[in-house]
């Protein structure tokens, strides 16, 4: 899987297209965190579990202000 950071992606869309239709995945970073994957439309997860999944690997670690969204579900804010 190959990365590259968010200015390079932008400049180089094409590029990576390319490489995503040979059916490769190119992960986008900001500042060295991941924040979006490109993949091969045949190889989209279908299965409900599988999307879940993918998204309760993406916000971990995610925090908002100096809260995390953990301590904000216990507080009861929204």
């Amino acid at each position: 899987m190959k990365s590259v950071g968010a200015y390079e992606a932008r400049t180089h869309l094409g590029r990576i297209l390319e490489q995503v239709e040979r059916g490769e995945t190119v992960v986008i970073t900001k500042h060295g965190r991941e924040i979006a994957k490109v993949i091969p439309a045949d190889q989209r997860p279908s299965d409900p579990e599988d999307v879940i999944a993918a998204l309760r690997a993406a916000r971990k670690g995610v925090r908002r202000g100096r809260d995390s969204i953990r301590e904000m579900i216990d507080e009861g804010r929204h």
